[in-house]
């Protein structure tokens, strides 16, 4: 377990996590859950709506049918906060891109917004045409490194597109889904930040196997809140991959 202090304002991720990113062999079908939590320290977990999906091959929008069940805010918390799973059946080879767009979540802490548009890619049978695609969201990291088979210890490199510009100077925060529970020497590793440059990009060298997130985060605007109030929007791009162990010599 973590040990973490009190109060420390770590990041955000909606966490889009198939339960694997390469299909072969005799398999058609495909689950993935989606929720809203802080993925290096296993929560809390956040309220979380779904108001947009899909998986996108080919320039072709397939719609993403959800179940919804109740979870613990934390372990042993009388609060529960949604977390939605789908099973997908694959009818043909290629690059799949799967995609959840939320409803803005206010955080009161941070007196903003946040709506984090996230993807995560799957390659199917062997063709890897299109990955570096964009597919047209509000929000969106375009790869500039194959997002699949992917060693640990190789560099990630990405480009950042907010309303279809490159997003320039912004940052980048990085955390682990941390499923090994992962200790971390000082809360500043927690999340890794980088930024981007002039140009919209971003790079990481991923240090361990497993999923890692990446969400830059963006300027929506502002919305206004229930209390009447006009408050930022912080419109983020959120990306996950998987990295594998290397192969022991």
């Amino acid at each position: 377990i973590l040990c973490l202090s009190v109060g420390i304002a770590s990041a955000h991720f909606v966490l889009l996590i198939p339960e694997n990113d390469i299909i072969s062999g005799k398999k058609r079908s495909l689950s993935l859950k989606t929720w809203f939590s802080h993925p290096m320290e296993g929560g809390p977990h956040m309220e979380y709506e779904i108001i947009d999906s899909g998986a996108v091959i080919n320039g072709e929008k397939i719609p993403l049918k959800w179940k919804k069940k109740l979870i613990p805010a934390m372990k042993g918390s009388d609060k529960k906060v949604p977390l939605y799973t789908t099973n997908f059946r694959i009818k043909r080879p290629g690059v799949y891109q799967f995609y959840v767009e939320p409803a803005p979540y206010f955080e009161p802490a941070e007196g903003k917004f946040i709506k984090q548009i996230t993807k995560v890619y799957v390659q199917a049978f062997g063709l890897e045409e299109g990955w570096d695609e964009p597919i047209g969201l509000q929000a969106e990291i375009i790869p500039l490194t194959r997002p699949f088979g992917i060693w640990e210890g190789n560099t990630f490199k990405g480009l950042v597109l907010i309303n279809g510009e490159p997003a320039k100077n912004i940052e980048v925060e990085i955390e682990y889904y941390n499923t090994k529970n992962i200790k971390v020497p000082a809360d500043a590793f927690i999340t890794q930040v980088v930024k981007t440059d002039e140009n919209g990009y971003f790079e990481y060298t991923i240090p361990w196997a497993g999923w890692w997130g990446f969400a830059a985060l963006g300027d929506g605007g502002t919305l206004r809140y229930k209390d009447g109030k006009e408050y930022p929007l912080e419109l983020d791009a959120v990306l996950w991959i998987k990295a594998y162990p290397k192969p022991k010599k």
